[in-house]
């Protein structure tokens, strides 16, 4: 159940980081309404929240593992709504990234 939990939160994390950047992106350089962009610093804000509820205690590990999940959650992003294609090198970085975060976040450690 932790896990799925953390997973879960990493995935929380990403959308409103990831989506919160992405509309003051639009506002900012796409010309979009100024209001995108105060939806993203709200969308932002959720975001530092989100870590907050990971079961792990350690804020530098929560942060790194979440960093890997920002890595590959970016680039997907872009697939999904800027029309990115990643190459292989994309793909290749992105999964180095995934395994160092099931490093960091669910490799056994001794009690304490």
């Amino acid at each position: 159940m932790t896990i799925v939990k953390t997973v879960l939160l990493f995935i929380l994390a990403a959308a409103a980081e990831i989506g919160g950047a992405w509309l003051v992106w639009q506002a900012v350089r796409e010309g979009r309404a100024w209001w995108w962009a105060g939806l993203g610093v709200i969308a932002l804000g959720l975001y530092g929240f989100a870590a907050t509820l990971q079961p792990d205690a350690h804020f530098g590990r929560v942060l790194a593992g979440y960093g890997g999940v920002f890595v590959a959650a970016s680039l997907l992003w872009g697939v999904i709504f800027d029309g990115f294609r990643p190459d292989q090198w994309d793909l290749v970085g992105s999964a180095v990234c995934l395994i160092g975060v099931a490093v960091i976040m669910f490799a056994p450690r001794a009690a304490g």
